[in-house]
């Protein structure tokens, strides 16, 4: 290794520890991302509001599920006789996100649940479907501006104060509720003149549903930023007493994997197979690298030798001057080709086979009865053809053929 080499590789050297520790002493940019993760202590995680729950929430108890609502409530139900029952499962159901993530089989246990007479609050800043038909509501959104959006309790028990959100603040709010059954528990403004429901309270059957439009409430931000706290405990004031269960899926940083190989790779057995395969192809390769593929030949296609064929009889015929031969070969031909096309005896060539040519081919019958007068004087005919007699019958023959 020569000089001029080492000092390259001496200089890359340098190069790369040098952006590592400058990698390493920036200040690490901060990450705005609303995971609402409760381990997550990013500004949008939920990681204050799970160690404050307990002064938050006035609840009895609190059980934390990374169970669907499907899985967490089937388990919770028991029969007496052929009465389903669901005693286990009393309090409210709680789920905060960003999006409303709850499977449509869970929704449906979330009404039943509510039907026995429990509760569930849902904070999202959007609801699926199934939700918007039972519960009669309807979502619209409107641009928050730099200024952010001004959130207030209804309830002038609980003090009707806004608070400036401006940073992550949802645009959706409840542009149509029931009004006849439905209770209004917080609005959301962008002035003075404007008010929009963004926190609701629903019946059904003997529960309730609470539908809040602005989880970003409940993330470490607002809860440490001035008196922000304040809004979100306004909120949670309203969630009854009792058990709660908060559904966490999704949100403890579990990952589940969605790779097509999931399966393979969380069986030993199968595990161990696909990387046998892996490592075999690798060694595979390794080894055959360097080998070579034999030169494939180019092998020319077959030529159409027919028309060269055709021609070398016809040049054959024409030297040898038997046009009594060609004429007969061209009668034969013709012949079968009727036959064939359109099934017509050609035994005898009269006014009869005159007639069915003329009404299957088309052809006109002047034509046809001239073919006819031809093959017939050359057939009773005892004379050499001449190169004449053979011209005219061709003629004759391609006006039917054509």
């Amino acid at each position: 290794m020569n000089k001029t080499i080492k000092i390259y590789i001496a200089f890359l050297v340098l190069l790369i520890v040098a952006i590592v520790l400058i990698d390493i002493n920036r200040p690490k940019p901060i990450d705005w991302t609303p995971t609402f993760g409760i381990n997550d202590r990013i500004p949008f995680g939920l990681y204050v509001f799970d160690q404050e729950m307990s002064s938050l929430l006035k609840n009895d108890s609190i059980e934390k599920t990374t169970q669907t609502a499907y899985e967490y409530l089937d388990s919770q139900y028991y029969y007496v006789g052929d009465t389903l029952k669901t005693d286990k499962a009393r309090g409210t159901i709680m789920s905060i996100s960003q999006y409303y993530d709850i499977d449509d089989e869970s929704t449906n246990e979330l009404f039943y649940f509510v039907e026995q007479g429990n509760s569930v609050f849902l904070s999202s800043t959007l609801f699926s479907d199934k939700l918007k038909d039972s519960l009669h509501f309807e979502l619209d959104s409107e641009m928050p501006q730099k200024d952010g959006l001004n959130l207030s309790i209804a309830n002038p028990n609980l003090n009707t104060k806004k608070y400036n959100f401006n940073n992550g603040v949802g645009s959706m709010f409840f542009s149509k509720i029931d009004t006849l059954t439905t209770t209004v528990l917080g609005y959301q403004s962008l002035n003075k003149e404007d008010k929009k429901v963004n926190f609701i309270k629903i019946p059904y059957k003997s529960g309730f549903f609470y539908l809040h439009c602005q989880p970003i409430a409940f993330t470490n931000y607002h809860l440490l930023k001035e008196d922000h706290y304040q809004y979100t405990e306004k909120v949670a004031s309203y969630i009854p007493k009792g058990k709660l269960i908060w559904l966490v899926k999704g949100q403890t940083g579990e990952y589940i994997s969605s790779s097509p190989l999931r399966y393979v790779l969380s069986q030993p057995a199968l595990k161990y197979a696909w990387y046998l395969l892996l490592g075999g192809i690798f060694i595979f390769m390794i080894f055959n690298a360097k080998r070579r593929q034999r030169i494939v030949p180019i092998i020319k296609p077959l030529t159409n030798t027919t028309v060269d064929f055709t021609k070398t009889i016809g040049n054959l015929y024409y030297q040898e001057g038997d046009h009594q031969n060609i004429i007969d070969k061209k009668i034969i031909y013709f012949l079968e080709k009727i036959r064939h096309d359109y099934l017509i005896e050609t035994t005898t060539l009269d006014d009869n086979f005159i007639k069915k040519l003329h009404l299957k081919s088309g052809k006109d019958i002047n034509d046809i009865q001239n073919v006819v007068r031809l093959i017939n004087y050359q057939r009773s005919s005892y004379n050499q053809s001449i190169e004449d007699d053979l011209i005219e019958i061709n003629n004759a023959i391609e006006k039917i053929l054509n």
